[in-house]
């Protein structure tokens, strides 16, 4: 439907008439701020008015419409101009900086970023997930890593920007080779204090010096960059949470206490909607809102945020101990911490050296600290745990269904990786408490498939051909829990070299997935685990084999992980957990097997001395029975696989239609009965 846009006597009056509360130039600037957000929800409308008439709903429409279209923020461009690196050139210039470092970050160090903080992708048209470039007066470079080394010749100027691999080359030992005695900015709400270590090294060797700039100078050269967003904030019910948070507060406060510590500053995003059961809008794939807060030892909390976010009923959610306050506020509650001589907490990994340098100048000292809610928001309770089991049940089915559509048509030919990823999306998307994907669907076929963390674009699209595997990694957002799988499929008949790799990948998840292990135990002594297989064939990967999962969060969640790296967490019961090994053959086909597992308790063995814990897996979803060599099985192996299938059947089956759930009778029959 169209709406016309609406003059501003008739916004005056429409506001008026709702009890709104906002001027016409708020309510353009707030709607500005939606547009900056991700979420295309209507939700956003109850910022506006708790109950906006209809003619006010089409007029704040036809408002989003217009500024949508107004947007210019150049993120788009690919490459970018290079009049942008002129123009930045020229910005360090007029403050005496011979150079600038331009990482991918914003003040929350998040994993998804808000548009407004997009200054890597701005600056070069490199769109991937992690990189940082320095621009020096008369060399500029951009650092990136293996995933992105194909990626970064398509988007980048690279005539503009130098390529380097950010751990072959890294940014600190290119700096030290080429600073010369200048002075290297940098901004310091983008860098914690654990990695400007290595920047102030590298400027030192250089003769040069590193220095913290006031005010970013991308955002002075970047015309047209979005404000802040502004999407709603919501209270997490009960039914999901399981835990209040009150409680909440209470508990991570008494660690405040017994440390000796007068207050914590909290940057992490997920860790202010965990302490705070909030759910907020402000970035992708995530249901974060950008803030900080600050936690004190009486359980009290100074909530940093953009007062417009908060939606009808969440001030009320927040409750008498928690204050909400203007975002600028954060730096006179750090000098007043600094003054009273009250010891603040803060993550060194994890929380912007601007707190830091802000609570040192005013006389203060930050104790470095891992965030206190890494491990209680890390321990899921047991209603977030039923609320796992519940949301990877509707998962299962969604996924369910993509796999059957492949199986059944890809082999015709006409299926490309873009179509592939839609379509698991909208399957995904019908489900109840859905509320958006965990991270964009990767969906590589053939030698695509080889390349870690790879995403379809135009220009990388392929059809999938007779021969050749489909690896898709996809995730979903739900009110009661965050999902992530992996499934690699076969198009029409594997190759036996396929057949093998992959069974060995399969046999490295049975060994993980199946593992019993005495508490104490770190994920880094279990990773073998998940390679012995492969390795018997002399073959690896070169990623972590597990990523601790939010409830309703990020997907990508700390402490715990399972990796080669050394690792001091120890697995606790109640964690979530990805189990993904994987083997990639460049310029041919990518193999990874992802289940969510959860860490429960375990009887003893008879004859045990150690409490011990297992694995439950949670994700139900078939694998491809044609990439399976049961020859390579032991009988263990074979029987896991079977009672995993008939769990899969059991769960799922209600929930498809005759067609699917015949297809997956099929596609899980028995392996023992062959």
């Amino acid at each position: 439907m169209n709406h016309s846009l609406p003059d501003d006597e008739t916004l005056h009056g429409l506001l008026a008439e709702a009890g709104s509360g906002l001027t016409v130039e708020q309510l353009r600037a707030l709607i500005d701020g939606v547009v900056a957000a991700p979420d295309d929800a209507e939700a956003w409308m109850g910022l506006v008015a708790a109950a906006p008439s209809e003619g006010l709903r089409a007029a704040l429409t036809a408002l989003k419409h217009a500024a949508e279209a107004a947007c210019a923020d150049g993120l788009d461009a690919c490459p970018a101009p290079v009049g942008r690196l002129a123009a930045l050139r020229a910005e360090l210039a007029a403050h005496d900086l011979d150079g600038f470092v331009v990482p991918r970050a914003d003040p929350q160090h998040s994993e998804f970023l808000p548009r407004a903080a997009e200054r890597l992708q701005w600056l070069t048209g490199f769109s991937g997930s992690a990189g940082v470039a320095v621009v020096l007066a008369h060399k500029a470079v951009i650092f990136i890593d293996g995933r992105y080394t194909l990626v970064v010749e398509s988007q980048v100027d690279t005539d503009a920007f130098e390529r380097r691999h950010v751990t072959d080359d890294p940014p600190d030992r290119w700096i030290a080779d080429n600073l010369d005695g200048g002075r290297l900015g940098y901004d310091p709400w983008l860098h914690t204090p654990d990695g400007l270590k290595k920047l102030a090294a590298a400027c030192a060797k250089a003769g040069g010096h590193l220095v913290a700039c006031g005010s970013n100078p991308v955002d002075a050269v970047w015309t047209g960059q979005p404000p802040s967003p502004v999407a709603p904030l919501l209270p997490h019910d009960m039914k999901y949470a399981g835990q209040s948070a009150a409680d909440k507060r209470q508990a991570v406060a008494e660690t405040l206490r017994e440390a000796g510590t007068g207050a914590c500053v909290l940057s992490a995003p997920d860790s202010i909607a965990w302490l705070l059961n909030l759910r907020g809008g402000d970035v992708p794939f995530s249901p974060f809102a950008l803030g900080f807060a600050i936690l004190h030892d009486d359980a009290r909390i100074e909530l940093f945020m953009d007062g417009r976010k908060l939606a009808s009923g969440t001030l009320g959610h927040l409750g008498d101990e928690v204050t909400l306050r203007a975002p600028d506020d954060l730096g006179p509650a750090l000098d007043s911490l600094a003054r009273a001589n009250r010891p603040v907490q803060a993550d060194p990994a994890g929380t912007s050296a601007w707190i830091f340098d802000r609570v040192g100048a005013a006389g203060g000292e930050v104790q470095r600290v891992t965030d206190p809610c890494d491990l209680p928001r890390a321990r899921k309770n047991a209603v977030e745990l039923d609320g796992a089991r519940a949301a990877h049940h509707r998962d299962g089915g969604a996924l369910t269904a993509f796999l059957r559509w492949v199986d059944e048509t890809a082999a015709e030919g006409g299926i490309d990786e873009i179509g592939a990823a839609a379509f698991v999306d909208g399957q995904r998307a019908r489900n109840d408490n859905f509320r958006g994907l965990s991270f964009p669907t990767i969906a590589g076929s053939g030698p695509n498939g080889a390349i870690v963390h790879y995403n379809a674009s135009e220009a990388s699209n392929r059809t999938m051909a007779n021969g050749e595997l489909l690896l898709v990694d996809s995730g979903g957002q739900y009110l009661d829990g965050t999902t992530d799988v992996t499934r690699t499929m076969a198009i029409g008949t594997p190759s036996a070299e396929q057949r093998r790799h992959f069974t060995a990948v399969l046999k490295g998840h049975i060994a993980l997935a199946t593992c019993l292990f005495p508490v104490g135990t770190t994920g880094s002594q279990l990773d073998i685990l998940a390679r012995h297989a492969l390795w018997q064939l002399g073959l690896d990967y070169d990623h972590g084999t597990g990523h601790g999962v939010g409830s309703y969060l990020g997907v990508h969640e700390g402490p715990h992980r399972i990796s080669k790296m050394p690792s001091r967490v120890a697995l606790e019961p109640g964690m979530v957990v990805s189990n993904e090994p994987g083997y990639y053959r460049t310029g041919a086909y990518g193999i990874r097997i992802e289940n969510l597992v959860c860490v429960i308790e375990a009887p003893r063995p008879e004859g045990g001395e150690r409490d011990m814990l297992a694995f439950e897996t949670l994700t139900r979803a078939p694998f491809d029975r044609k990439l399976i060599d049961s020859t390579m099985l032991s009988a263990a192996e074979t029987a896991w696989i079977d009672s995993y299938h008939a769990d899969v059947r059991t769960v799922l089956t209600p929930r498809l239609d005759p067609d699917t759930a015949a297809w997956l009778a099929t596609a899980t029959r028995p392996l023992s009965q062959e």
